[in-house]
Order: C-alpha cells, then structure tokens, then sequence
C-alpha cells in the first residue's frame, strides 16, 4: 500500500475502521465534501498537523498515511505492533485473482526467490522472531498471492500453490502466537485449500494441523479433534500402498499430536493416551528429532506434547514429571520457538501444583530460550500476571524485572 497516494490510504483506513465519509468528516470537524476531495487527490494535505489528526481519527500510525515504515518502539510490550497485525490483515483480504480473471496478472517474483524468502520466513517463527515477522509477512503474503494468481494455469502452477500454502502456514502461525485465533483461522484454512492445489498431501496434513491449532484455540476442540484424526487416519505410513517415508512419518505424527491435545481439552484421556502412544511409534520409526514439513517431530517433541497433554487434563504433577525425565541433549538441539513453549507449558504445570517460584524460573527460562515466545504471547503475559499475583511476598528481583519490562502488574 506504500505506492499508493495520500488521499488513497486515507481511504482506505476509513473503510478499514467502517466509517462513512460523513461520519469521518464530522470527527474531523471538516465537511464530506473536503475528505472526498482528499481521497480523490483533489485536494493535497500539506500541513502535517491535520494528517497527525486523520491518523488519530483513524486510529493508525502516522507514518503508515506517509507511506513511511511506521516508528516502532524496541520496549513495545507486545513484541508485534497492532499495525503490523493490521497489515497482515490487508494482506489477507486481497482477491487478486479476482482482478486477474478479467485482466492479465503483473509480472510476479520469481519463484526461486519466493522460495528463498519462505525458507527465511520459517526460520524466522522456528527461532521465534515474531517482530522480524511482523514486519515482513504482509509483502510476502501479497508477493505470494501474486506469484500464485500469475503461474496459475501455468507448468509452475504446483510450485507457486506450494509456496503460498506455505506463506499461509507461517501467518497462520504466527497469528496464534499474537492471539488473533480468527485470523490465524482464515490463513490456515487458506493454506489446507491451497496445500490440495499444490498436489502435495504432506503440506496439506501440515496445513490441516494449522486448522486444527486455530479451531483450538477459538474453542472449537471437537472439530478440531475430527479434522486431525480424519486426515492422519488417511495419512497413516502403509495405508494403502503408501510410502513409509521420514516425511510421512513425521506429518503424521505431528496430526497424532495435535489430536491428542484435543482429545485432553475434552477430558478424553484414555483416547489422549492412545494417540500419543501411535505418535511415539512413528516418532521411533523415525529415529530420531527431525524438521521434516517444518513438523520438529520427533521422540523428544513427543515427550513435549506429552507434559503438554498432561496438563490439559489437569495432571500437574504428572506434566512435571515428563520434564524432569526429559533427554536434555534432544531437548537443546530442539529450535527455540519448541523450548520455549514447552517452559511456558512448565510454568502453567508449576502454577497447577502451588510450586509458584518454580512458576516464575520457567517464565525466565522460556525468555532466555526465545525472548518473543514470552514478550509478544498474551498467553505468557496472562501467566505472569498469574504468577505475581500468587506470589508470597516480593517477587524474585529477576521476575519482577520481566514484569516490569512488559509492563505487566498484579
């Protein structure tokens, strides 16, 4: 949206805020005849101090109407600004192929760099560096979309259907982490329908475990429960003459996974149980910790998802157990976005237990693996408000530290 004109991008965030004209006009103090003649370009915006209001009207950075790289504040508690979360947003709601049905696409990026930039933009969120993320999903969510809209009907159409399914993942992933589960729903769901165009069924199983995240954490924990273990049972290495490959393997054990999670949301243990117990199989089978599909699958990710599921079914101990019995040389060659969510599942088990110092070094654990695992996750803010709030007296100096430097307080 940089390349736009001023008066566009005033247009744009007003509709963006759903506000007619005239009501943006009156919380201007200024008539509709003046802001769509700014919209229009027909009449300039030359004094900053009357864009510094629009922006404030709008409820969006003033550099963003500049078409400059919005000023972003490194103490920012959320990690991400909601600017960025905004971009995404655009981002997914182009229709480009809409607009290529009638007329022909623009020339896209080449594949080979969309798909140098993917590998980046994976190793980006497997380290958990959600601000470098923030910054530059929206261009490559929009590059993507284009490469997809213009290699279409094409020899590469399978390449680029990959590649966005893709980029799909990643925001989705990304979204959950921020909290915005809605978004996070409609990017997974993206990326499952465009995985199927690719004609790859491993990137569609992992896209189906997207889906599933996203339906988790809106509450949908049935559905997702179904859609997991519909696909996995499909994906199942040997099923009909299928391969045993470490790839299949892998997929299919991360949607074992994913299930048994939601089978313990639901108080299903026994099935819980069971899926983690088929996960394992597979995770032997493979021998070893690997990233297939990007899946970080494994007999160590197992042991994760493990004390993971212990804890939903409101088994602290049992949580804490698996943790002090984990393998710590397969645990530290793990990425540090899988580390660092598995001290945030061990803060919540110690939380469960009464053990709340204990709590409070997992807090800092997880911050020392992946410092953006806990500083843009309302999830992890939520845990060390908990965390202070039920501490006896003064809280470790390191802890209130934290909680000062993400302005967190009882």
């Amino acid at each position: 949206m940089d390349e736009l004109p001023i008066g566009r991008r005033v247009a744009y965030w007003r509709n963006r805020r759903k506000m007619s004209q005239q009501v943006f006009a009156d919380r201007l103090s200024k008539s509709k005849s003046w802001v769509d003649k700014v919209e229009r370009g027909v009449r300039r915006l030359d004094k900053f101090s009357v864009v510094y209001e629009i922006a404030e009207v709008l409820k969006v950075d003033v550099q963003i109407l500049l078409g400059k790289d919005p000023e972003r504040r490194p103490e920012n508690p959320n990690g991400v600004d909601r600017v960025e979360v905004e971009e995404i947003r655009a981002a997914l709601e182009r229709y480009d192929q809409i607009s290529a049905f009638c007329s022909a696409p623009a020339e896209p990026p080449p594949l080979s760099e969309m798909g140098k930039a993917v590998a980046h933009a994976w190793l980006s969120f497997q380290h958990a560096k959600y601000g470098t993320l923030g910054r530059s999903l929206p261009r490559l969510l929009r590059e993507a979309q284009a490469a997809d809209t213009a290699y279409g009907d094409g020899p590469h159409a399978r390449e680029a259907a990959h590649v966005l399914g893709q980029v799909y993942q990643i925001s989705s992933a990304v979204l959950r982490k921020l909290g915005e589960h809605e978004l996070s729903w409609i990017a997974a769901d993206r990326s499952l329908t465009v995985s199927q165009r690719a004609g790859d069924q491993l990137l569609a199983g992992v896209a189906t475990t997207r889906v599933s995240m996203a339906m988790y954490s809106l509450g949908r924990v049935r559905p997702a429960l179904e859609v997991t273990i519909n696909l996995a049972n499909r994906l199942a290495p040997g099923t009909n003459g299928s391969d045993s490959s470490p790839e299949r393997l892998s997929v299919y054990g991360l949607l074992l996974l994913q299930a048994a999670l939601a089978a313990a949301r639901l108080g299903d243990s026994a099935t819980a149980r069971d899926l983690l117990g088929g996960a394992e199989e597979a995770a032997l089978a493979l021998n070893g910790d690997h990233n297939y599909y990007r899946t970080s699958f494994g007999p160590t990710n197992v042991q994760l998802y493990r004390a993971a599921v212990a804890l939903q079914l409101g088994e602290g101990r049992t949580a804490v157990g698996v943790h002090e019995r984990l393998d710590l040389g397969g645990f530290n060659a793990l990425l540090p976005e899988r580390r660092a969510q598995h001290f945030l599942t061990q803060a919540r088990a110690r939380v469960l237990i009464g053990d709340i110092d204990v709590a409070g070094e997992m807090l800092l654990e997880a911050d020392r693996h992946a410092p953006s695992e806990v500083r843009c996750r309302p999830i992890a803010r939520e845990m060390l408000t908990d965390v202070l709030r039920r501490s006896q007296g003064t809280p470790p100096a390191s802890v209130a530290e934290l909680a000062r430097h993400l302005s967190v307080g009882v």
